[in-house]
């Protein structure tokens, strides 16, 4: 049963002791639907035309409630200055482009097994885990190359301090 399928939301809703109204379920809904990493704001415009009587209040409080419950992460802004949300609150990295304010997850990086052995050893219990690396896409990288290519100007090396080796 995959994680969007309605009576598995309803569940996931009742068993961090929220009660199930159809606003809080279709924003969740929407939410575990996509990978897009949406704002409040984007959840309500789309949300909107299918229940009238849904207020950007409600997405905002219900928002903030799957993110305090762990169903959801809050996973800031995006260079962007608007709040984006992640629909899947397992372990993962965000790669967040400052440029285009794009949102991509990685997987493959072992996290869970990580946090578990190192951090607790120390005696921390983790109850959720966010780590974001900001930068360009390359979609906004080659766009960029392109226009430095057709001013004139070369492309340069890009400085990566927090690559490095040493």
């Amino acid at each position: 049963m995959g994680r969007t399928n309605t009576d598995n939301l309803v569940q996931q809703l009742k068993s961090v002791g929220l009660r199930v109204t159809p606003q809080r379920l279709a924003i969740f809904s929407a939410l575990v639907s996509t990978d897009s990493h949406p704002t409040a704001q984007a959840l309500f415009e789309q949300l909107h035309p299918q229940l009238p009587s849904l207020s950007q209040a409600t997405v905002y409080n219900t928002l903030q409630i799957l993110a305090e419950r762990g169903l959801i992460l809050e996973i800031g802004t995006a260079g962007d200055g608007a709040v984006h949300y992640d629909g899947d609150p397992t372990p993962h990295v965000n790669l967040i482009c400052t440029n285009c304010h794009g949102v991509q997850d990685l997987f493959e990086i072992p996290l869970g097994s990580v946090a578990k052995d190192k951090i607790g050893q120390a005696g921390f219990k983790i109850h959720a885990m966010h780590i974001a690396f900001y930068g360009q896409c390359q979609d906004c990288q080659d766009a960029a190359a392109s226009s430095r290519l057709s001013a004139g100007k070369g492309v340069g090396v890009l400085n990566e301090p927090y690559l490095s080796a040493e």
